[in-house]
């Protein structure tokens, strides 16, 4: 008997011309749906998930195709990141190496995203991943792998939301290097503009949280707009580097024995620049047709992200200038804007980033928030309840929003302290959310080895998906491994990876919480999914 408060089965007598069928074109098993059940927003298909997965409708579905594309699409920033994180590339493997491991790397991860997209249409829920683990794993183990990786999910969102207000302050501090060169900021200016940022989100976030759907559209544009612009800008005044330099010099800078590891190295980054497309599926229970709009745009965001990134990547290493200045330099994308002549245009590419990347940290503190809220109403942490409440007049979880911004902001702090552990912190987003995505993508691989059914998905990946699945699940493991490499060798205190240690003492922390209170109050969804749950259990509510 599940621990939440639960409204049981009605059996009221359904009239004929009152009711619907869920996915009568998917040759689904029908269902009769009671036209007062459709809120204003919500489709026959919305509801129709939602009656599967045993939950009850808290939000508005506020969210529509463009601005769920948008809310994907600008958290993703492909090209906007490859302007601001390659730079470990440069090092392992230079220009040639880093512009085909790009290649080799996009085309890759596409499996992940492919699944991940499938998974979101067979389950469309706010959980993502941990409901997923919880309704397609092994009986015996889905409870404590779906707390696990409710977890990991937690903490990747968190360290990617602390990680993007990092990057939009390193924009400002670039913005006065155009023009002073020498200017850094002492660490506790650095945090004060990181809360300030992250301030700003929040606000975004509660009180304008009726706009946010108007935003995201507005960013979508304005990714595509900015990329426009900085493509133009460096192609017509920047000097270029010649097409062998770009496209055939591979080189090992990093130390390691052989250039095919460095360039392995390296892709841990270029993956770092495409992570995201999971993003909108936290707020899946505010999408109109959730089931086919969210899976629609994980793949054309992909899709779109993917090849700016592979534009501006080229742009970039045309336009960038000597590779051993680069390689050296803190921010290789302000001597690139620089290559432009103008001071003034320098400036102006800069805010146009900065703009762009604070987008996305709106959209990372929706989604975490999201998460954290779905995991909550499923009693994963201490103080579920409080968590869990939602403001139904702004139609957002503001207090897993205050929360998740606390947590946030702590961890900022810890740059006063030191640049160094913050580092190690943000960069576990990475590895915990690709472990999310490998155990949630085996439980799904799993069940097509066995041939047992999975639930119906409006997009679908048919006869495909057993070696899609096979694929990205073995690629999952692969990164992780690389992710918790060194960027170069030898490895000195100030240049080891510390994050693999960091990730397994949260895990072991998870351990820790399971056995105190997650074993008893959390509730894992698969309970509360039609066709698994038991007798009298009704619809799940906060």
């Amino acid at each position: 008997m599940a621990s939440h408060k639960q409204v049981h089965d009605e059996t009221k007598t359904e009239q004929e011309d009152s009711s619907f069928n869920a996915h009568p074109e998917e040759g689904a098993p029908s269902q009769s749906i009671e036209a007062s059940e459709i809120g204003l927003r919500d489709t026959i298909n919305d509801v129709s998930d939602m009656r599967r997965l045993g939950k009850k409708q808290e939000f508005r579905r506020n969210f529509g195709f463009l601005s769920t594309l948008g809310f994907i699409s600008i958290y993703m920033a492909t090209w906007e990141f490859v302007l601001v994180s390659l730079s470990v590339g440069l090092l392992n493997g230079g220009f040639g190496g880093l512009f085909w491991v790009f290649i080799g790397t996009v085309i890759c991860y596409s499996t992940v995203v492919a699944s991940l997209a499938e998974m979101e249409s067979m389950a469309p829920t706010s959980g993502g991943q941990y409901h997923w683990v919880s309704e397609f794993a092994p009986p015996e183990y889905q409870k404590i792998a779906s707390y696990a990786a409710g977890w990991m999910s937690t903490l990747g969102w968190l360290s990617s939301v602390a990680s993007g207000v990092f990057v939009v302050t390193t924009l400002v501090e670039s913005m006065i290097n155009v023009t002073n060169s020498s200017f850094a900021f002492p660490n506790w200016q650095y945090t004060l503009i990181m809360l300030a940022f992250l301030t700003s989100a929040i606000v975004i976030n509660t009180w304008g949280a009726k706009a946010l759907p108007m935003l995201e559209t507005i960013s979508l544009f304005g990714h595509i707009g900015g990329f426009i612009v900085i493509v133009v800008a460096l192609w017509v005044l920047a000097p270029k580097n010649s097409a062998h330099a770009v496209f055939a010099e591979v080189v090992n800078n990093g130390g390691w024995s052989n250039t095919g590891t460095s360039c392995l190295v390296a892709q841990v980054t270029v993956l770092y620049c495409n992570l995201g497309s999971d993003s909108a599926v936290h707020i899946s229970e505010e999408v109109e047709e959730a089931s086919l709009i969210v899976p629609r745009c994980m793949w054309w965001s992909y899709l779109l992200n993917l090849f700016m990134g592979i534009v501006i990547l080229i742009t970039m290493l045309f336009c960038i200038g000597d590779l051993n200045t680069e390689i050296n330099s803190p921010a290789p994308y302000l001597n690139l804007f620089k290559n432009t002549g103008s001071t003034r245009i320098a400036l102006l590419l800069s805010i146009v980033l900065l703009l762009l990347i604070f987008s996305g940290n709106v959209t990372a503190l929706a989604s975490a928030s999201r998460e954290t809220w779905a995991f909550s109403r499923d009693k994963g942490f201490p103080f579920s309840r409080w968590i869990a409440r939602v403001n139904y007049k702004r139609n957002v979880p503001d207090n897993a929003i205050y929360l998740t911004s606390v947590i946030v902001g702590i961890i900022c702090l810890i740059n006063l302290g030191s640049t160094t552990g913050f580092n190690i912190v943000v960069s576990l987003s990475l590895q915990a959310l690709l472990s999310t995505y490998m155990i949630s993508i085996g439980c799904v691989l799993r069940k097509r080895v066995l041939k047992e059914p999975l639930p119906p998905a409006r997009l679908s990946l048919g006869r495909l998906g057993l070696p899609i699945n096979g694929f990205a699940f073995v690629y999952s493991g692969f990164v992780i491994v690389f992710s918790c490499f060194p960027n170069q060798v030898p490895v000195t205190m100030s240049t080891a990876n510390w994050a693999p240690l960091v990730w397994a003492s949260v895990i072991i922390v998870a351990i820790v919480i399971y056995v105190a209170h997650g074993r008893k109050f959390y509730t894992p969804p698969v309970v509360f999914v039609e066709g698994r749950k038991q007798d009298r259990v009704g619809i799940q509510t906060i």
